[in-house]
């Protein structure tokens, strides 16, 4: 009769029975979890005509809205007035900056792209000058059939990839709807920033409303990564613009002192790019060098100069502008910057992902860090 009492399992198989179960619900979680994300990211991707410009004057908004506070209160004026006189106050310095530097800007522009074949065919007579023996090797082995199938992979690799650099403009070049398609986006974010500043509201005041489901603790916990994120979205975006503009002024004055051609384009663009971080560089670089090198004038002396003026500038942003104005917000490694880049860029779809890449990642960490805090802290170990 001790037998028909006795337990359907021992203590050690329901234990591993409780590990399979909960094994499997873990499973089952990231499962769903990596669905949702797919299935949001291609959504994104599929949308970014229409999200990217709501997101951009979204951050925007975030970041300007202090300056119309300071309007509405200093001046006493309403709400509304603030708005348009931030709006006229950001016209006038656009046509005072138009007026001074556009003339230069757009000649050199039009230069650099005339001068393209030129530089193109300097390149090929200075290696034919000092290397013909690697040029001919190339060509001969260039005939052959597989290395011709491998080169025209990785040229074909390379398109794709700059299609997702650039996917506004790939889809641009699709027809002429795309392309008035994509500056009718660029025109509706005015639009929507004027409507978005009009409202004093704090965006998380209303969250808990709309979280009725969750539990306090789970509530007050979402309402503050979503404030975290927030903070570091108008942290970073402010950071990157102004450390921006700084930079790529000091390169544009550097390139031309250093007697780059073009010099003065270069270095804004460089500067504007890494909006996104280390994008400006890396192109920049690539197109610094090589015209450094074939110039009329040039050489590796003039490379030398341009790439000085990079490395005191890079030395300049990294232990003086970003410290003072980011800060150590993000906490992220330089590493885990470029692989975030490539993985949001891929994820969301081109230049939205690589834009949010910083901030999103440094939301997935914060997250992670609150979560293994308060849910996988064990009472027995310290702090």
């Amino acid at each position: 009769m001790a037998s028909e009492h006795s337990p359907l399992l021992t203590p050690e198989q329901r234990q591993l029975v409780g590990s399979a179960v909960a094994g499997l619900a873990l499973a089952t979680i990231v499962a769903l979890a990596f669905v949702a994300f797919v299935y949001g990211a291609q959504f994104v991707s599929a949308f970014s005509r229409v999200i990217w410009p709501l997101a951009v004057a979204g951050i925007l908004s975030l970041i300007l809205r202090p300056v119309v506070a300071f309007f509405e209160t200093r001046l006493k004026i309403r709400r509304p007035v603030a708005v348009i006189l931030l709006y006229g106050l950001f016209l006038l310095v656009v046509a005072a900056l138009v007026f001074a530097f556009a003339p230069a800007i757009v000649a050199q522009l039009l230069d650099f792209a005339a001068y393209l074949p030129t530089l193109w065919q300097n390149s090929q007579t200075w290696g034919e000058q000092h290397f013909p023996e690697w040029l001919a090797m190339s060509r001969r082995y260039l005939d052959i059939p597989a290395v011709k199938h491998a080169v025209n992979g990785l040229t074909a690799q390379a398109q794709n990839f700059l299609g997702h650099l650039v996917p506004t403009f790939q889809q641009a070049g699709a027809g002429i709807f795309g392309f008035f398609g994509f500056f009718a986006s660029v025109a509706v974010v005015p639009v929507y920033l004027f409507f978005f500043l009009l409202t004093d509201a704090d965006p998380t005041r209303e969250l808990p409303a709309h979280l009725p489901f969750l539990k306090p603790a789970q509530r007050a916990d979402a309402v503050f990564l979503v404030r975290e994120f927030l903070g570091i979205l108008v942290a970073f975006f402010r950071g990157q613009m102004l450390i921006g503009l700084i930079t790529g002024v000091l390169l544009a004055t550097g390139f031309s002192v250093a007697g780059l051609r073009f010099g003065l384009v270069i270095g804004l663009v460089m500067g504007l790019l890494n909006i996104v971080p280390y994008l400006g560089s890396i192109l920049g670089l690539s197109v610094v060098i090589p015209l450094a090198l074939f110039q009329p004038g040039g050489g590796f002396g003039l490379v030398g100069g341009c790439l000085a003026v990079f490395a005191v500038m890079q030395a300049v942003e990294g232990w003086f502008l970003t410290p003072r104005i980011i800060g150590h917000q993000t906490g992220l490694h330089p590493v885990a910057i470029i692989v975030a880049i490539f993985f949001w860029g891929q994820a969301l779809g081109g230049v939205l992902g690589m834009m949010l890449a910083v901030p999103l990642t440094a939301f997935v960490v914060t997250a992670w860090r609150l979560v293994r805090r308060k849910y996988f802290h064990s009472p027995d170990k310290a702090v």
